[in-house]
């Protein structure tokens, strides 16, 4: 409850003038922004372009807050939705533009140590990749952002049973490409 008050009363500072008290939010939720931008998009660039994106809305939409959830509930569906919107775009945008694939430099990689952790990381962002967008918004919600289904429900707008569908169907899913690896 103190972390309600205290976002609460950053956000009436920032519609009073203070431009430190964004400050001191951005930096708050900056992280909790770009991982999951991250594991939405499975890509570090992407995740920034996003970060810098809900930054934006929310220092312009932030004096539109109505004070009825918390902070990071609003923040959260933002996110989530310009996170869905990126996607979109980019879809469009590799379908439209085959010289991307072309120009594409990939550069060597000397770090056998993390070769390893890597692949796992990269087997993992395959299998998120490969999810239906509605599963996989549930499962990242869920697992890596450790919200409850209820928290979940509030900020989709969808039942609880719904959500354990995706999430099971996910999970299930997940699970099969990984032991396929």
């Amino acid at each position: 409850m103190a972390e309600l008050n205290i976002d609460f009363e950053l956000v009436k500072n920032f519609i009073n003038g203070d431009e430190s008290a964004f400050n001191r939010l951005a930096v708050k939720y900056q992280e909790k922004i770009y991982w999951h931008a991250r594991r939405m998009t499975g890509d570090h660039y992407d995740a920034d372009e996003i970060v810098q994106e809900v930054l934006m809305v929310l220092y312009n939409k932030l004096k539109t807050f109505e004070f009825k959830s918390s902070l990071y509930t609003w923040i959260y569906t933002i996110t989530n939705t310009r996170s869905i919107n990126y996607l979109k775009k980019k879809k469009v945008r590799s379908f439209l533009s085959l010289d991307d694939i072309k120009n594409e430099k990939v550069e060597p990689k000397n770090i056998i140590d993390d070769l390893e952790k890597a692949q796992k990381i990269d087997m993992i962002e395959k299998a998120l990749q490969s999810l239906p967008l509605k599963q996989r918004e549930v499962f990242i919600m869920r697992n890596f952002d450790e919200l409850s289904y209820e928290e979940i429900s509030r900020i989709k707008g969808k039942s609880i049973g719904a959500l354990k569908a995706n999430h099971f169907h996910a999970l299930h899913k997940i699970k099969e490409l990984l032991k396929n690896e």
